[in-house]
């Protein structure tokens, strides 16, 4: 048993998370590139069969892939999830314009197993990305970013909740998503994984929202997190 680092949610609204050590470690199949713990979130239309994550139908889907504004997560918005300073902000990676299941995929599997630290680019896994540093040795990573979103700078001082980008398709993606992770280094080509909770969200169970504190969501879990926009409706 490990015992978590608890961070803020870093969205709003309502999300899924197909990848995540509530379901099992590692999250993502390796170890590596700090993914040990590393949570995927994607937006899905509930009520659709199979609970698709954009608004194209299937056979559009698997024979020509999908726009990226057909995504309901594309362009989301991102927040801090813990207080700290900027040390890495990539934002000039372009993004693949529609996705296409086979190709992400295999690009997905290729970069996941036999990315090479020594000769390949970071950004061809990571994308556009933000690496905030938390604490000693402990930094947040929020990964495959929209092109043009990020709102932070290097040396920068952020607080969590504060605004700083956007969900995106950048880097190794299968569609749109914000991956997530802790890891022990800015180096995402070498760190290890550090297991991180969320202070705070719902899940939706049995026909009603109940809160959750310092909690793993598991993907089964309908998860939602709505305190930065009600805070600022008041």
């Amino acid at each position: 048993m490990y015992n978590p680092i608890i961070v803020a949610f870093p969205l709003r609204g309502e999300w899924y998370s197909p990848n995540t050590p509530g379901t099992k470690i590692p999250s993502h199949g390796t170890d590596q590139l700090g993914t040990r713990y590393a949570y995927d979130f994607i937006q899905v239309d509930w009520d659709r069969a199979g609970y698709p994550s954009y608004r194209a139908s299937l056979p559009q889907y698997l024979l020509f892939g999908v726009p990226l504004n057909e995504y309901y997560c594309w362009g989301q918005e991102v927040y801090a999830p813990c207080d700290g300073v900027v040390v890495q902000a990539e934002d000039d990676y372009k993004e693949r314009a529609r996705t296409n299941l086979f190709s992400d995929l295999a690009n997905a599997y290729k970069n996941a197993h036999y990315f090479d630290p020594a000769k390949d680019d970071v950004r061809s896994v990571a994308g556009n990305y933000i690496i905030i540093e938390y604490a000693d040795n402990i930094y947040a990573a929020l990964v495959h970013l929209q092109t043009g979103s990020i709102q932070v700078s290097v040396g920068q001082t952020v607080k969590k909740g504060d605004f700083i980008g956007r969900v995106g398709h950048s880097g190794n993606s299968f569609a749109p998503h914000l991956h997530f992770q802790l890891m022990d280094s800015c180096d995402i080509s070498v760190a290890n994984g550090l297991p991180c909770a969320f202070e705070e969200y719902e899940i939706f169970q049995d026909g009603e929202w109940k809160a959750m504190t310092n909690s793993i969501p598991t993907n089964k879990d309908r998860i939602r997190f709505l305190k930065y926009n009600a805070e600022n409706t008041e």
